[in-house]
């Protein structure tokens, strides 16, 4: 019995070493780690090939002139503003201009508005010397139906004796 033990003994081991040697298993390989599928980033947006905004002009301001009592000859700051004036012409060459005379409350509504005529032109003519084309300009009275001021001294009336430029 000992024997039939120690013959059972020998196969199971015998089964064991062939059952579990059959073969050399390969080496494992280090597990790699997960590759996540990734997407590339998106490519940067293209450059701004946009136009850059047209720097505009600020609008054109043109300064009344002002004239004497009883008066269209031009003064010596009459002058200067509309040299001032006539620059700012140049530099806006597209635009036209309606050059108003005005008076003061003295004198008839006939007279105002034959004085008011001669300084407008007397502007006008001005600003032809200066290189204004005539086609750009036009001229018109108000005699001393639109004052600037409503006053009845001769501070208002000096506000009134003038020539105003209206852009049109």
């Amino acid at each position: 019995m000992r024997s039939s033990k120690l013959i059972i003994l020998s196969l199971v081991c015998l089964a064991m070493v062939v059952g579990g040697c059959g073969g050399k298993k390969p080496p494992e390989e280090p597990a790699q780690p997960p590759v996540a599928e990734t997407t590339p980033p998106p490519p940067p947006p293209p450059a701004e090939t946009t136009t850059p905004a047209p720097v505009e002009k600020p609008a054109l301001s043109l300064s009344p002139v002002y004239f004497e009592f009883d008066r269209y000859d031009l003064r010596d700051d009459a002058r200067m503003t509309l040299g001032a004036n006539g620059k700012g012409l140049q530099d806006y060459s597209s635009v036209n201009i309606t050059i108003e005379g005005h008076c003061d409350e003295r004198g008839t509504t006939e007279y105002n508005l034959a004085l008011g005529e001669k300084r407008a032109k007397a502007a006008y003519d001005y600003l032809v010397s200066y290189g204004i084309p005539a086609s750009r300009m036009s001229t018109v009275s108000y005699g001393e139906e639109r004052p600037a001021d409503a006053g009845h001294d001769e501070m208002a009336w000096a506000k009134n004796r003038r020539a105003e430029f209206v852009v049109r």
